[in-house]
């Protein structure tokens, strides 16, 4: 029998993205600075839904879009260019879509945002989740009652986490780990976190926490342990040129989930992964950067470095023979109407 659950769940705030790149150097009060490079699309949430919908894998979202223009072009990116289910998302009358303004200087930006709490919490957009063959989320200090909900589902839960601003990193968070399949913090979180001084040494203790520990490590690639496999897996990142690293850790966790829903190994996952959040970081914008199949297949049939040949050769058997049309990139100027048409994959 068909398993016609969705292979990601995910829930989470929404933002349009206006991307600038280009910049060289952050301005500094009284400056104005030209640049050429400039993307518009949805992010936030965005940004794993779409890696995941680009992926093949079957992704319902559950967020909260503004009775605007802004709400509306995501909306329609969303659901007729990625496919993705947004039978859980609502839309707010009299609520503006959070707009986000990103300043990107080579491998750091920084944000500007406007924006208000949504009216309705994950748990109201949730309810009782559907059951779903995973989960993406990102776990805060207060526990969201829908994740037990989905745990209990027998959906497998993979997290991450993100800064902790009062930077007294709460061991209080881990505790939510229980409920989870996979951990997925960068190196600064999970040594944070952890109170060790070293990534892998940050690995050691979540490993004893959670069935799989993936501790990203941005230039320095990427460690792993999976207990219930008895794997670990250390591997390199990509030597790519970075225009804008928003939304790479999300491609990262949206990628190691559909390699590790396809039964790789954890080296084949985490390689995976590596490039997906490598080939991201080439274009602006978040959500609409990630590569998906196609940009897969491009980079594996462009590539002439022998050893990255013999590091990737598993990619021969895991391409699929249908890798879909080109993937559409964040467009400098949104147009007013999104047309409808084949979904990027």
């Amino acid at each position: 029998m068909d398993d016609d659950r969705p292979d990601v769940l995910l829930t989470g705030l929404l933002f349009y993205d206006l991307v600038l790149t280009g910049l060289g150097k952050p301005p500094t009060p009284g400056e104005e600075i030209w640049t050429a490079g400039m993307g518009c699309g949805p992010g936030g949430i965005a940004n794993l839904a779409v890696a995941a919908s680009r992926f093949g894998l079957r992704t319902s979202l559950a967020t909260v879009f503004g009775d605007d223009f802004y709400g509306e072009y995501c909306r329609d990116v969303l659901c007729d260019q990625e496919d993705i289910d947004l039978s859980l998302s609502r839309t707010a009358d009299g609520w503006p879509t959070p707009v986000t303004v990103s300043l990107a200087t080579g491998h750091d930006r920084a944000l500007v945002t406007h924006g208000q709490e949504p009216p309705y919490s994950q748990d109201t957009l949730m309810g009782d989740p559907p059951e779903a063959r995973t989960a993406l989320v990102h776990i805060e200090a207060e526990p969201r009652e829908w994740l037990a909900k989905a745990a209990a589902n027998g959906t497998r839960i993979y997290a991450d986490v993100g800064w902790d601003p009062t930077q007294e990193w709460s061991t209080d968070l881990l505790d939510q780990l229980k409920l989870c399949h996979a951990f997925l913090p960068n190196e600064t979180e999970a040594m944070a976190y952890t109170r060790t001084d070293t990534a892998v040494a940050a690995l050691g203790t979540l490993s004893e926490l959670v069935p799989v520990a993936v501790v990203t490590r941005g230039g320095d690639g990427a460690v792993a342990v999976d207990q219930s496999t008895g794997e670990y897996a250390e591997v390199p990142a990509l030597d790519v040129d970075v225009l804008d690293a928003t939304g790479a850790g999300d491609v990262f966790g949206a990628s190691f989930v559909a390699a590790s829903l396809g039964g790789w190994p954890l080296a084949e996952r985490l390689r995976f992964a590596v490039l997906a959040a490598g080939l991201s970081v080439r274009h602006r914008g978040g959500a609409l950067a990630a590569p998906g199949w196609y940009g897969i297949d491009r980079w594996w049939r462009s590539l002439t470095d022998p050893e990255l040949k013999r590091a990737y050769g598993f990619l021969s058997d895991r391409i699929p023979a249908d890798v879909g049309p080109p993937v559409r990139y964040a467009p400098v100027t949104p147009p007013a109407h999104t047309p409808v048409g084949p979904r990027a994959s």
